[in-house]
Order: structure tokens, then sequence, then C-alpha cells
């Protein structure tokens, strides 16, 4: 059945049931769209979600609002996604943040698995691995060296318990086979603050917020946790080199709630392709430290799920309980 857009757009809210879902997500969006996000607005992740809510309502002329929920490790603006209608005017900025809650937490309102689908992928980003200058390890290996050689001299700081950077330090201890002691801040810019005075000594941070000390020289880094070398720190390796297999990294995407339609799903990750492929768009979030993640919603789907299943192996081995 085909209908003509202003008649659908008229036919009023009982009407609906007698109608297709395929055709309504034909006529999608007729009004606006929140992308909720679960951090605070000024942050990374709130940057990349205006970008790409701008971009969004330029090619689909309705805005796509951003809407900022923070709160329970960005379980709050999952819950409030995974509960609302699959009609496509709710998504979620999804991060890694939310695989890593699916072991972490044992109660939450919803299945992030059963509840959310996923859309598109945008972008992952590395960790760095920084030391404070005074440290005397330069390399990996000699970072290694030092924590063996000196296990209760070496603290490591993250903004939170369960957090990307605390899990990527979890994983490098897992596959070190050092026990560095954490240190748990709230938020990373106190973190950094404490690194930078040398009243610790290691962090894995977001690229993002560590890249000018680092070229200032104000911390030294050893490597990248992603598999490939940074573009904005080229000459810096990748944990990898020294150990195999390992791999780190923060990424977000877009889901939806589970049983959206299928066209919505597809329009949505054509138009997030088409944004990544984007000249202006690339060299925006190449400034954050990114690198773009075109791929289709199976694609990303398969990262959800690869990255569940490599997180829940860290909690379960360090016993990490929620703040």
């Amino acid at each position: 059945m085909k209908l003509h857009r202003r008649k659908f757009l008229h036919m009023g809210a009982a009407a609906l049931p007698a109608v297709s879902r395929s055709a309504w997500a034909q006529v999608w969006p007729w009004r606006p769209v929140r992308i909720i996000v679960g951090f605070a607005a000024g942050g990374s992740a709130d940057i990349v979600a205006r970008l790409l809510g701008q971009w969004l309502s330029e090619r689909l002329g309705q805005p796509f609002v951003i809407e900022n929920r923070p709160g329970a490790a960005s379980n709050l603006a999952a819950e409030a996604v995974a509960k609302a209608a699959p009609d496509g005017y709710t998504l979620l900025l999804a991060s890694v943040a939310n695989v890593i809650n699916v072991t972490l937490y044992d109660k939450v309102g919803f299945n992030f698995l059963g509840d959310i689908a996923s859309v598109a992928s945008i972008l992952r980003n590395p960790y760095v691995m920084e030391v404070n200058p005074s440290l005397p390890a330069k390399t990996v290996p000699e970072f290694i060296a030092y924590a063996k050689a000196n296990p209760t001299r070496v603290n490591m700081a993250s903004g939170g318990i369960g957090t990307g950077p605390h899990m990527a330090g979890e994983l490098f201890n897992m596959m070190a086979g050092v026990k560095i002691a954490h240190i748990t801040y709230r938020g990373t810019g106190p973190a950094l603050t404490d690194l930078l005075g040398g009243r610790l000594q290691v962090m894995f941070d977001n690229l993002t917020s560590s890249v000018e000390y680092i070229r200032a020289g104000t911390l030294r880094a050893l490597a990248v946790t992603t598999t490939a070398r940074s573009e904005a720190l080229p000459d810096i390796p990748t944990v990898s080199e020294f150990l195999p297999g390992y791999e780190a990294s923060s990424w977000l995407g877009i889901c939806a709630p589970r049983r959206t339609p299928p066209e919505i799903i597809e329009k949505l990750n054509q138009e997030i392709n088409a944004g990544l492929a984007n000249l202006d768009i690339k060299a925006r979030l190449t400034d954050l430290g990114g690198t773009p993640l075109p791929g289709s919603s199976s694609d990303f789907g398969r990262l959800i799920t690869d990255e569940i299943e490599k997180w829940s192996k860290v909690v379960r081995a360090t016993n990490i309980k929620p703040e």
C-alpha cells in the first residue's frame, strides 16, 4: 500500500493500528527525534552526539535533539531508550560503558541485549597508557619490569569503577601479570591532576583528555590501547606490540529500542555512514582523537556482543563491583 505523506500524517492516532509498520516507517521522521546521551553536556560523547544530530537534522529535515541524562554509568539513558516506543523517535548514544555494565551490574530495569537494537557505529577512540615523567619506565616492557619489582609503589587512577579506562588497566594487569593498585576518582579531571602532580604513577586515559599534556611533555605516553597506532600520536606504539592480543578502546554508536522498524534502522544507518564519509565530520572526529567506524547495523551488533564477551571475562576475573 502506497500512501501520500501528507495524507498519512493526518490519518490520526486511531488509524495507526490499521497501517503497516513498513508504511509508517516510510514517512519517518515527521517530528523531532531525541538522542539520549548518558553523560553530561560538554564531554566528548556529548560533542559527538551534537555533531551527528546536526548532520541528521540537515539530511532528514527534522530536529535531532540531544538529551543529556547522566547517572548510573549510563544505565539511566539506556533504560530510558529500552522502555521507549520502538518508533524511531528515541535513540541512544551507546558507548563501551553500556557493554561493561551488562556484567558489572546485577540488577537493572532492562536487558541491554534483549531490549536494544544496534543501528550504526560512529567512532573508536584509543586510550593512552601514560605515566608521570618521574617514573623511570620509558617503555611498556620497562613499566612491567618496574611494576613487578615495586608492587607497592605503582598506583593507577581512573574516573570511576567499571569505566572504560579502569577496565583497560585491569585487562593490562591480567595480560602483563602485574597487580597495579587502582585508585578511584570522581571523574577524569581530578585523576589527571594527581597524575600530573606525581601522586599517581599511571593512568589509562581517553586520548582526547591527555594528548596536549603528552605533547607538552608533562605526561609520558608509553602506548595506545588500540591494535593500530593513533594518527594523533603516530610515534607511540600500541600495547599489543608488547602484549599480543591486547585491545581496549572507547567507542560510540547509535542504538534504538528493540522492534524499531528495520526500514528506520536502515535509513539511519545509511545517513550516519554518509556523515562519517563527510570530510568535515571526519576531520572533527579526528580532532577528538577518534577514528570513524562506518559499517552496517549488523557489524555494530557484532561489535557489541564481542565487547560484552570480552569485558565480562575481565569483570568476573577481577571481581569488580560497582560503586
